[in-house]
C-alpha cells in the first residue's frame, strides 16, 4: 500500500522517528522528483527539527546512490578524505593536500567533492587550479586511479537527481541533512574514510551511517576550534568505525609532538593564496602549522589503511612523505 505524504509529515510533526520502510519510501520520492516542492521543504524541515537519526540518514544515502552514476571496476583498498564543510574557518585546503600526499605514498584515493559553498576555495576549485580534470566520466575512473593513485569525482557530475532538490535547498536557506550527505555519497564507494564534521552533535550519528552503508574502516572527526578536520592546536573528538563497531576517543596532537599553533595559522585570505600554499605544501614546503595539520590527517588515514601501524607511526610516515614532496609526484604522474 502506498504511503501518503501527509502520514509521513504527521509522523515528523510529532517528533517521531520514521520507521525504515517510511524513510526509504520518502527519500525515494524526494530523489526521483515525485515530492512537490512544498512537501520536500516540509519533509526536510520536519526531519531537522526532530533530529535526523542514523537510520534516516542511511536511507537518504541509499536513495541518493540508487540515482547516482556509480563508478565501475574498482577493487582493493581506497580512501576518501572529505569533510562536510560549513566550519566557516577560511582554512587552507587540508583534505586536498592530504589526498594528494596519500596518493604519492602509494595509496588509492577516491576524493569526492564540490566547489566552495562556505570556504575560501573548495576542493574542486583548488584541484582545477592545479590542472586536474574535473569532468572524469565513471568509466574512466579505474584507469585514472591506476595511473595516478588519485581521482577526483566532481559531485554534480555524479548526482543528477540533485537537480530536484537544489531549488528546495536554496529556498529553505538553512542547514538540512543535505549539508551532511556529501561525504557519504562517494560513487566510488571507498572502503576506508576520514570524515570531518563541523557539528559535534552529529559525530556519532555520521559514524553509525558509515557503518550502516558499508565502509570497512573509518574515523569521523571534529577538530579543536570547530574544524571539520583534525587540527594540531587542541584536543579533537573522534569516533572510529570498524566492521560495524564504533569507538569514541579523543586525540591530543601535543602527545604526537606537534608544536603549539592556532586557527589563524591555517587561514588563507583568497583562492590565489589557497592554491599557492597548497602547491608549497605538496612540494615539501609551506608553513609548519599547516604541514602539521596535513601530517595529522594523513597520518590518521595511514593508521586506518595499515592495520599494524599506530597513529604515531602513521603521522611519522606522513611527515616523511610530505618532506619528500609526495603530493607533487601525484600531480606530475
Amino acid at each position: 500500500m502506498a504511503m501518503h505524504m501527509a502520514d509521513i509529515l504527521e509522523q515528523l510533526a510529532f517528533h517521531k522517528d520514521l520507521p525504515q520502510d517510511m524513510a526509504n519510501e520518502s527519500f525515494a520520492r524526494l530523489m526521483d522528483g515525485t515530492m512537490t516542492p512544498a512537501q520536500a521543504g516540509s519533509f526536510l524541515m520536519g526531519l531537522k527539527t526532530k533530529g535526523e537519526t542514523a537510520e534516516e540518514l542511511a536511507a537518504a544515502v541509499n536513495a541518493a546512490l540508487s540515482h547516482a552514476r556509480m563508478v565501475p571496476g574498482l577493487s582493493g583498498k581506497r580512501i576518501d578524505t572529505c569533510g562536510t564543510g560549513g566550519d566557516g574557518s577560511s582554512s587552507f585546503n587540508c583534505s586536498t593536500a592530504v589526498a594528494l600526499t596519500l596518493a604519492g605514498m602509494g595509496y588509492q584515493v577516491v576524493k569526492h567533492g564540490n566547489r566552495s559553498v562556505s570556504s575560501t576555495c573548495g576542493s574542486a576549485d583548488a584541484l582545477e587550479a592545479l590542472g586536474l580534470n574535473l569532468n572524469l566520466q565513471p568509466g574512466d575512473v579505474a584507469a585514472e586511479l591506476a595511473r595516478r593513485n588519485f581521482v577526483f569525482l566532481f559531485a554534480p557530475g555524479y548526482h543528477p537527481a540533485f537537480k530536484h532538490i537544489m531549488p528546495v535547498r536554496q529556498e529553505i536557506g538553512c542547514r538540512t541533512l543535505f549539508n551532511l550527505l556529501g561525504p557519504l555519497l562517494n560513487p566510488a564507494r571507498p572502503t576506508h574514510q576520514l570524515l570531518g564534521i563541523a557539528i559535534p552533535g552529529f559525530l556519532h550519528r555520521m559514524a553509525k551511517v558509515l557503518s550502516l552503508t558499508g565502509v570497512q574502516k573509518a574515523c569521523v572527526v571534529h577538530g579543536a576550534g570547530g574544524f571539520d578536520e583534525l587540527t594540531p592546536f587542541g584536543v579533537n573528538q573522534v569516533v572510529y568505525v570498524r566492521d560495524g563497531w564504533l569507538r569514541e576517543d579523543v586525540l591530543d596532537p601535543a602527545r604526537l609532538g606537534m608544536a603549539a599553533s592556532s586557527p589563524e595559522d591555517m587561514a588563507v585570505k583568497d583562492k590565489d593564496e589557497a592554491v599557492a600554499v597548497l602547491r608549497e605544501i605538496l612540494a615539501g614546503g609551506g608553513p609548519e602549522p599547516m604541514r602539521d595539520m596535513v601530517a595529522l590527517n594523513a597520518g590518521m588515514c595511514v593508521h586506518l589503511l595499515e592495520d599494524d601501524l599506530s597513529l604515531a607511526d602513521g603521522v611519522d610516515k606522513a611527515r616523511e612523505a610530505l618532506a619528500s614532496g609526495a603530493g607533487e609526484k601525484t600531480l606530475n604522474a
